[in-house]
């Protein structure tokens, strides 16, 4: 494990140096909302007001719609199929909160298992390295302490950067990251007093992060019993089945694959999907097994806090990033929905 000081001055030239290596990508402002994009212009990286980006940076390996397969039709009983997936630039994330990186590691577990393992995600995967940035000031919606994590959590991470202020403390955590950050000349050795103040600066934002519910009595209920309860009425009742929460959310990954024909050829795609719309879980037959806002809302809690965790050793399928809270047009609130759950 190793420590490097960057001073904020630097911090341009610092880019520019990882820029020669691979691709980076950080928090860019659009308008009113950050997202993060290539990085072009280093001015347009904001570090400061940066508390998290609208959408989630899932999207980086998992796109909103991707072309899997090309194919066509040439001559008589002839076609022609050509695969899409490209060889993917390395990329360094920078900037990244330590909530989407979790979420990561989530996905991979979930898209690489004893099944079957999806080659569209991991490849893009295995090319990035990982820069995140600890939440010194966590934001009120967040609540990652109550789902297994904290402001300042490493999983998934390369590379883990602190603002202290005139500086940033790097802290190496992986192979990828010491590769990434070497050869700079920008980078100096800390001070043991740069160590202590990120050791304070840790401690004062999981101090301010209280737990805000709990999931022993969840995992201690069969899943009958949690399928069966009363509430899911009345919390599914403001609900409209727009589907923000899942598209916002960075561990959501349901997607729907489909085939867009013109003429003698065509693409298979593949969609982001959402267990909130009415037509996902419809049959060919026409049936619907969860066809009101009931089963569809139960679904989306019972999936992330009780299926996932029962078959991912306990990992919770959410990571407390609170898009989800912010971003409900009805005020649909996970974490009264899973105090609910484990009363």
């Amino acid at each position: 494990m190793e420590y490097m000081r960057l001073n904020k001055k630097n911090l341009a030239a610092f880019i520019e140096e990882l820029k020669q290596k691979c691709e980076v990508w950080g928090p860019v402002k659009e308008g009113d909302q950050v997202k993060f994009a290539p990085v072009s212009n280093v001015s347009d990286v904001d570090l400061e007001q940066f508390k998290n980006t609208t959408m989630s940076p899932k999207e980086i390996f998992f796109p909103q719609s991707e072309i899997m397969l090309s194919f066509k039709r040439e001559g008589e009983g002839a076609n022609i199929y050509r695969d899409e997936q490209s060889v993917p630039s390395k990329k360094a994330i920078f900037g990244i909160r330590p909530c989407d990186a979790r979420a990561f590691r989530i996905l991979d577990m979930i898209f690489k298992n004893d099944q079957f393992a999806d080659n569209y995600w991991l490849t893009k995967r295995d090319a990035v390295t990982l820069v995140g940035l600890g939440c010194k000031e966590p934001c009120s919606t967040c609540f990652c302490t109550s789902v297994n994590s904290h402001p300042f959590d490493e999983t998934g991470l390369d590379v883990m950067v602190t603002d202290l202020g005139e500086h940033y403390l790097l802290r190496v955590l992986t192979k990828k990251g010491r590769e990434l950050l070497a050869g700079s000349h920008v980078l100096r050795e800390p001070s043991e007093a740069n160590i202590e103040a990120y050791k304070t600066v840790r401690k004062n934002a999981e101090d301010a992060m209280t737990v805000q519910f709990g999931t022993d009595k969840v995992n201690g209920k069969t899943v009958l019993e949690l399928f069966n309860e009363d509430y899911w009425q009345r919390i599914s009742e403001p609900c409209l089945n727009c589907s923000t929460c899942s598209y916002v959310c960075p561990t959501c990954h349901c997607f729907d694959i489909q085939d867009e024909v013109f003429r003698e050829g065509g693409q298979r795609i593949r969609n982001w999907e959402s267990c909130m719309s009415w037509i996902f879980t419809v049959h060919a037959t026409g049936h619907n097994p969860r066809p009101g806002k009931k089963e569809r809302v139960r679904q989306r809690f019972m999936h992330k806090f009780k299926y996932i965790p029962m078959k991912r050793d306990g990992e919770i399928g959410c990571v407390g990033c609170g898009r989800c809270v912010t971003m409900c047009p009805v005020n649909i609130d996970v974490r009264e929905v899973v105090k609910q759950m484990n009363s």
